[in-house]
């Protein structure tokens, strides 16, 4: 049944794309209504795969997991230490994608591949959790985002660690959270943290939220999580909220992904903002599905590989 009911709606949903282009209210209800259940179920789908793919630990390396940043079962993130560790050595810090309603710091497409590859470099690779919609608000999951950054670094020393060689690096959701703070970077300060030295977003779908809410069809997790105050729209936009103040940012995007909105576009467009402002800015498109974008990070490839050296560029000289 979990094969059929996808396959039936996808067939009902072809068939409604395939009317007139100017169907009547009732139509365009019964399509948007069968589209909506269509990627509810596959995102259903794919959670239930992912619940069961955990990360697992690189060969030799070694885990400290769950560690507290705040009073919250949500508020805890797992350190991930190579196997040879080296003083002062960088840190990865990564946020999980998942809707801000879903997802978790110990999923293997999260973790494995980017693990393996910046431990065997000689980085310290944390995964983090959040507080969670309905819960929390995007904007409380940045600050939570904040304090977990904040928490890191004061533990760094602990793991030879060098709490001031960080990079912030989201995926999904997780990139807008660290695209957010990122552009304004006074969220970090007023949880306590210190400046990373940069950001890697791997295709946000939220650069500009304004302009997202706007479209004609928006879906639900959307609404969910941004409600319908355009004010709050802009204060959780990292185009709308970047400042000169903003950190360096690599924005990795779906050149394949035009719903709801084309990731590479948003990201051009925060690119040409940040270019105005002497903000260092980089857009790599990448013809990658979403998913890919964040599992496959890591695997021997052109794409790890410019995301490797922008990182490595951006935390000086790392050992290879």
């Amino acid at each position: 049944m979990r094969v059929a009911a996808p396959t039936l709606v996808c067939l009902l949903a072809l068939g409604l794309l395939a009317t007139a282009s100017s169907p009547v209210p009732a139509q365009q209800r019964i399509r948007e209504r069968i589209l909506q259940h269509l990627q509810d179920g596959l995102q259903s789908d794919a959670e239930g795969h992912e619940r069961a793919l955990l990360a697992s630990v690189p060969p030799g390396a070694d885990v400290e997991r769950d560690i507290a940043y705040g009073q919250d079962p949500k508020q805890r993130y797992d350190v991930y230490l190579p196997a040879q560790l080296h003083a002062n050595a960088p840190v990865l810090f990564m946020v999980h994608g998942g809707g801000w309603r879903r997802g978790d710091k110990a999923y293997a497409s999260v973790v494995d591949n980017k693990a393996t590859y910046w431990l065997g470099k000689g980085f310290v690779f944390v995964s983090v959790n959040n507080r969670l919609e309905p819960a929390a608000d995007p904007m409380t999951q940045a600050r939570d985002v904040a304090a977990a950054l904040a928490s890191v670094q004061q533990h760094a020393r602990q793991w030879r660690a060098d709490p001031e060689r960080v990079v912030l690096m989201g995926h999904s959701a997780g990139a807008h959270l660290v695209a957010l703070l990122g552009s304004a970077p006074a969220l970090l300060r007023q949880a306590g943290a210190r400046r990373p030295l940069g950001v890697v977003s791997l295709d946000s779908g939220a650069l500009d939220v304004p302009a997202l809410m706007g479209q004609a069809r928006v879906p639900q997790l959307y609404h969910d999580a941004f409600g319908s105050d355009p004010a709050y729209w802009a204060s959780v936009s990292p185009l709308q909220q970047l400042n000169r103040n903003a950190l360096p940012m690599l924005l990795v995007c779906s050149s394949t992904r035009h719903f709801p909105t084309a990731p590479c576009d948003e990201a051009r467009k925060l690119e040409q903002r940040a270019r105005a402002l002497g903000v260092s800015m980089q857009v790599l498109p990448e013809a990658m599905q979403h998913g890919a974008i964040n599992q496959q990070l890591g695997l021997a490839s052109n794409y790890t590989r410019a995301v490797a050296d922008w990182i490595d560029r951006a935390v000086g000289q790392v050992r290879r």
